[in-house]
Protein backbone atom coordinates (compact mmCIF):
# COMPACT_ATOMS: atom_id res chain seq x y z
CA UNK A 1 0.00 0.00 0.00
CA UNK A 2 1.93 2.97 -0.97
CA UNK A 3 1.25 6.39 0.90
CA UNK A 4 -1.22 8.09 -0.68
CA UNK A 5 -3.34 4.51 0.53
CA UNK A 6 -2.25 5.16 3.27
CA UNK A 7 -3.51 8.88 3.53
CA UNK A 8 -6.67 7.36 2.18
CA UNK A 9 -7.15 5.00 5.38
CA UNK A 10 -6.20 8.30 7.63
CA UNK A 11 -8.96 9.97 5.36
CA UNK A 12 -11.55 7.04 6.32
CA UNK A 13 -10.84 7.64 9.82
CA UNK A 14 -11.04 11.17 10.41
CA UNK A 15 -14.43 11.15 7.89
CA UNK A 16 -15.76 8.67 10.82
CA UNK A 17 -14.44 11.24 13.82
CA UNK A 18 -16.02 14.06 11.86
CA UNK A 19 -19.32 12.61 11.47
CA UNK A 20 -19.80 10.92 15.09
CA UNK A 21 -18.88 14.99 16.12
CA UNK A 22 -21.03 16.66 13.76
CA UNK A 23 -24.24 14.00 14.22
CA UNK A 24 -23.37 12.91 17.78
CA UNK A 25 -23.92 9.51 16.55
CA UNK A 26 -21.30 7.06 17.17
CA UNK A 27 -19.09 6.56 13.47
CA UNK A 28 -16.35 3.93 13.56
CA UNK A 29 -14.85 1.99 10.95
CA UNK A 30 -15.33 -1.77 11.96
CA UNK A 31 -16.40 -5.03 10.46
CA UNK A 32 -15.12 -5.96 7.32
CA UNK A 33 -13.95 -2.58 6.40
CA UNK A 34 -11.48 -2.52 9.41
CA UNK A 35 -10.57 -6.62 8.56
CA UNK A 36 -9.76 -5.93 4.71
CA UNK A 37 -7.67 -2.26 5.79
CA UNK A 38 -5.61 -5.10 7.91
CA UNK A 39 -5.20 -7.42 5.53
CA UNK A 40 -3.74 -5.40 2.83
CA UNK A 41 -1.51 -3.17 5.36
CA UNK A 42 -0.25 -6.48 6.94
CA UNK A 43 0.54 -7.67 3.28
CA UNK A 44 2.51 -4.66 3.20
CA UNK A 45 4.69 -4.37 5.91
CA UNK A 46 5.36 -8.45 6.16
CA UNK A 47 5.71 -9.29 2.34
CA UNK A 48 2.70 -11.48 2.37
CA UNK A 49 0.54 -12.82 -0.52
CA UNK A 50 -2.89 -12.21 -0.19
CA UNK A 51 -5.59 -14.91 -1.04
CA UNK A 52 -8.46 -13.97 -2.37
CA UNK A 53 -11.47 -12.50 -0.33
CA UNK A 54 -13.12 -15.03 1.59
CA UNK A 55 -10.59 -17.74 1.08
CA UNK A 56 -11.35 -20.72 4.02
CA UNK A 57 -9.50 -20.79 6.88
CA UNK A 58 -6.21 -18.44 6.01
CA UNK A 59 -5.93 -14.87 4.77
CA UNK A 60 -2.70 -15.11 3.31
CA UNK A 61 0.40 -17.43 2.38
CA UNK A 62 4.05 -15.97 3.46
CA UNK A 63 7.43 -16.56 2.33
CA UNK A 64 7.81 -20.02 3.55
CA UNK A 65 4.28 -21.09 2.47
CA UNK A 66 2.90 -21.39 6.06
CA UNK A 67 -0.91 -20.41 6.02
CA UNK A 68 -1.45 -16.85 7.50
CA UNK A 69 -4.90 -15.68 9.53
CA UNK A 70 -4.82 -11.60 9.63
CA UNK A 71 -6.87 -10.07 12.24
CA UNK A 72 -7.36 -6.54 12.85
CA UNK A 73 -9.19 -4.48 15.44
CA UNK A 74 -9.61 -0.76 16.96
CA UNK A 75 -10.22 -2.05 20.26
CA UNK A 76 -8.59 -3.42 22.69
CA UNK A 77 -9.02 -7.69 21.75
CA UNK A 78 -9.48 -9.27 18.95
CA UNK A 79 -12.06 -12.09 18.17
CA UNK A 80 -11.06 -15.69 17.06
CA UNK A 81 -12.53 -18.12 15.18
CA UNK A 82 -14.02 -21.22 18.09
CA UNK A 83 -13.79 -23.73 15.57
CA UNK A 84 -10.21 -23.27 14.87
CA UNK A 85 -8.16 -22.07 12.03
CA UNK A 86 -6.52 -23.50 8.97
CA UNK A 87 -3.42 -21.37 9.56
CA UNK A 88 0.02 -21.86 10.93
CA UNK A 89 0.99 -17.92 11.61
CA UNK A 90 -1.46 -15.23 12.96
CA UNK A 91 -0.83 -11.13 12.57
CA UNK A 92 -2.49 -8.98 14.55
CA UNK A 93 -2.88 -5.68 13.19
CA UNK A 94 -4.06 -2.30 15.87
CA UNK A 95 -5.77 0.34 13.17
CA UNK A 96 -5.38 3.41 15.92
CA UNK A 97 -7.77 6.08 15.82
CA UNK A 98 -6.12 7.61 12.91
CA UNK A 99 -5.89 4.92 11.07
CA UNK A 100 -2.05 4.08 11.43
CA UNK A 101 -1.42 0.24 11.69
CA UNK A 102 0.82 -1.46 13.71
CA UNK A 103 1.45 -5.42 13.84
CA UNK A 104 0.29 -6.60 17.84
CA UNK A 105 1.32 -9.88 17.55
CA UNK A 106 2.65 -12.23 14.53
CA UNK A 107 3.10 -15.46 15.70
CA UNK A 108 2.02 -19.42 15.98
CA UNK A 109 -1.67 -19.82 15.91
CA UNK A 110 -2.26 -22.45 18.20
CA UNK A 111 -0.40 -20.62 20.99
CA UNK A 112 -2.84 -17.49 20.24
CA UNK A 113 -5.92 -20.19 20.41
CA UNK A 114 -4.98 -21.81 22.92
CA UNK A 115 -4.97 -18.52 25.21
CA UNK A 116 -8.16 -16.86 24.07
CA UNK A 117 -10.90 -17.19 26.00
CA UNK A 118 -13.91 -19.69 25.80
CA UNK A 119 -16.51 -19.91 23.23
CA UNK A 120 -19.31 -17.23 22.97
CA UNK A 121 -22.50 -17.55 21.94
CA UNK A 122 -21.86 -15.96 18.47
CA UNK A 123 -18.90 -18.72 17.63
CA UNK A 124 -16.20 -16.41 18.59
CA UNK A 125 -13.48 -16.75 21.45
CA UNK A 126 -11.57 -13.56 22.34
CA UNK A 127 -8.22 -12.58 23.54
CA UNK A 128 -7.11 -9.12 24.88
CA UNK A 129 -4.00 -7.38 22.70
CA UNK A 130 -2.12 -7.47 26.59
CA UNK A 131 -2.67 -10.78 26.39
CA UNK A 132 -1.25 -11.17 23.18
CA UNK A 133 1.78 -8.98 23.70
CA UNK A 134 2.66 -11.49 26.73
CA UNK A 135 2.07 -14.35 24.30
CA UNK A 136 4.77 -12.82 21.68
CA UNK A 137 7.25 -11.97 24.63
CA UNK A 138 6.96 -15.10 25.78
CA UNK A 139 8.02 -16.43 22.44
CA UNK A 140 10.73 -14.19 22.21
CA UNK A 141 12.22 -15.40 25.38
CA UNK A 142 11.81 -18.99 24.13
CA UNK A 143 13.93 -19.30 21.14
Amino acid sequence: MDESNRQAVREIFEACRSLSTSTGRPFSPDGHLVGSLGEVLAAELLNLTLMPPSNDGYDAIDNEGRRVEIKTTTRRSVSLSASGTRAERLVVVVLDRDGNPSVVYDGECDIAWAAAGKPQKNGQRSISLSRLDQLQASSRHSE
